[in-house]
């Protein structure tokens, strides 16, 4: 059975809502449960009707796309609608999330929401591996934050998810996996010091010998040091050269 998905269209532009709302009739799956064309009216219908997708405009009067995703709290999946791609293609290509152009064709829409089905069950051989320059899109502490993955100093198991700490003083819990983050960060700085740690090899400060041959780790911007099992320290070494 076809999983049924709630979207809501943030747009100000009433023909684009409206031509959108016209494509998205013919996706049996899809309902749309509520139009807005300003983020405070998008916040309200977000709160009320919990939507599974958000196709959400970046360029906006007053408050853009982005600023309505720093203050939603919502697990919804984005899917930018614009007309400009300077910055939204490079941002959102390498998450779970996407955009589309303008003017939308019905092909692009098809992908898009087929990739969206992919979510539910994913193929791993489908993951792309990111780049260092990247930037991440998701969801850390019940809230969308945007990520520069250079910028993040280590990720801890957490059980289903997983605890990021960044540079940028951002820490909190995340709906990735430590097997998701070790298939796609970059080999060249990131690296398992521990089955349950991961670390970026930028932020290490310097390493100390610790009982029956293991190490201890000290990280910039991080208080306390982690102890590496023999296991790992190999691996780590030769990484650092």
């Amino acid at each position: 059975m076809q999983k049924q998905y709630k979207a809501i269209i943030v747009d100000d532009e009433r023909l684009a809502r409206k031509d959108l709302l016209l494509m998205l009739r013919e996706f049996d799956n899809i309902e749309v449960v509520g139009e807005a064309d300003s983020v405070t009216l998008a916040l309200e219908i977000i709160r009320r009707k919990s939507p599974d997708i958000i196709f959400l405009d970046i360029q906006m009067p007053g408050e853009s796309g982005f600023d309505l995703l720093e203050k939603a709290q919502t697990q919804a999946k984005i899917i930018f609608v614009t007309a400009f791609d300077e910055y939204a293609i490079r941002a959102f290509e390498v998450n779970a999330m996407d955009y589309l152009l303008k003017p939308i064709s019905t092909e692009r829409l098809t992908r898009t929401l087929e990739r969206i089905e992919l979510e539910e069950y994913p193929d791993n051989s489908q993951i792309r591996q990111l780049s260092y320059d990247d930037r991440l899109f998701l969801i850390v502490n019940s809230h969308l934050r945007f990520l520069k993955v250079k910028q993040i100093i280590y990720i801890n198991a957490a059980g289903d998810y997983s605890e990021i700490f960044t540079s940028e003083g951002i820490k909190g819990l995340t709906q990735k996996t430590m097997k998701e983050w070790e298939m796609r960060l970059p080999e060249t700085y990131f690296c398992r010091i521990h089955r349950s740690t991961i670390i970026n090899m930028e932020y290490v400060d310097r390493l100390e010998d610790w009982f029956n041959y293991s190490l201890r780790i000290y990280l910039k911007g991080v208080d306390n040091p982690y102890v590496i099992s023999r296991r790992y320290v190999s691996r780590l070494k030769e990484r650092l050269g």
